[in-house]
């Protein structure tokens, strides 16, 4: 019986093999097979440049349920196929954050209107406008990244939002991407995607919340009332409604967050999409800009504190937070030589303007 068992699985082997051996010897020319447990080891010298082996294998070898990563060990190159096993989804994970985000989100807007929720809790209703505009311009931003994502054959979940006691109720929404990313061109389109379709999400928010009267209430005992810093982007929205000031409906405040999560979400360092999107412009060459985006956020704070004698606490933050997210550098692309075509290129150009024109020195401070 163990004897019968064995056979199969040598039998298994020899046809996985047969089957991808075909694709293996195109880039790569095997002079030694190995196999421990369901790991198959091809030995051999690249007929490529080692840095496109595995963009050329990837495709062929997803096709047939196998992944795999080039190694250069002890003077050899290894080619080490293995299968890929799918994960399963729990959609109800992503069900649930959503409505919890819903209800989180929903607090915070009725608060914005004024809403005691400790003597009148069925008034939460009243915050649904601002949960709808928070979550179309969240929401757009990471379907824009799964989409995309898809679309270039990548691997990747639904959006998981964050409930969260801030004062927008969440920390926005992340999704989590499995395997490789295939070339620049995929790292480009992905990473650009969530940011301009959120910001045009955004801007749609923020004219239809100018165009609403802010309500006029009368703050909550203990709350925390900010004034928030309006970028130029943002200013120019209200010269075209033809609004001015700081009081804005909660709608318009939405488009105002969606605005500072697309400039956050453009810095371009380390796997920010930003960091995706420079990266697939520039190449290796990125990485300097993403190790001195840090230094250039802590300066900026720096200034606002003593120079502005404002708030800068956001600036070094993150700065912080750039500095190790950044030093662990950004995964290469399958096929990292492929450059990018000029129109790319200029819609790169254009996406980071447009993510200029959403900074402000001091986004909000609190109203003492």
């Amino acid at each position: 019986m163990k004897q019968g068992r064995k056979g199969q699985e040598n039998s298994d082997t020899e046809e996985t093999i047969s089957r991808i051996y075909p694709y293996i010897t195109r880039v790569f020319d095997v002079y030694e097979i190995q196999k421990s447990g369901e790991i198959i080891y091809f030995f051999g010298t690249p007929k490529i440049d080692t840095e496109n082996v595995m963009g050329e294998l990837w495709t062929p070898l997803e096709q047939q349920g196998f992944g795999g990563t080039l190694k250069y060990e002890l003077g050899e190159h290894v080619l080490i196929i293995s299968p890929v096993k799918k994960a399963k989804e729990k959609h109800w994970v992503n069900l649930a954050l959503f409505i919890a985000t819903v209800f989180t989100t929903m607090i915070c807007g009725a608060w914005m209107f004024g809403v005691d929720l400790w003597s009148a809790p069925m008034q939460i209703i009243q915050g649904l406008p601002f949960t709808l505009a928070i979550l179309a311009v969240l929401g757009s931003h990471e379907m824009a990244h799964y989409a995309m994502a898809r679309h270039h054959g990548m691997k990747t979940s639904l959006p998981y939002f964050i409930p969260f006691p801030t004062f927008i109720g969440t920390m926005g929404a992340v999704i989590r991407y499995r395997g490789p990313i295939p070339d620049r061109k995929a790292l480009f389109d992905v990473g650009i995607a969530g940011p301009l379709v959120g910001l045009l999400v955004s801007i749609v928010v923020t004219i239809i919340g100018l165009s609403l009267d802010a309500p006029a209430i009368k703050p909550l005992p203990d709350s925390l009332m900010f004034e928030l810093g309006l970028p130029p982007l943002f200013v120019m929205l209200q010269k075209l409604v033809g609004v001015t000031g700081t009081d804005l409906h909660p709608v318009a405040f939405a488009g105002w967050v969606g605005m500072f999560v697309t400039l956050l979400n453009l810095l371009p360092a380390g796997q920010l999409d930003g960091g995706h999107v420079l990266r697939a412009m520039l190449g290796k060459k990125a990485n300097w800009v993403s190790s001195m985006m840090p230094r250039v956020l802590f300066l900026i704070g720096i200034y606002v504190v003593y120079g502005l004698r404002g708030d800068g606490f956001i600036w070094i933050f993150w700065a912080l937070f750039l500095w190790a997210f950044a030093a662990a550098g950004h995964p290469s692309p399958l096929h990292d030589k492929m450059k990018l075509d000029r129109k790319r290129i200029l819609i790169g150009i254009l996406t980071f303007i447009l993510g200029l024109l959403c900074f402000t020195l001091i986004p909000f401070k609190p109203i003492t």
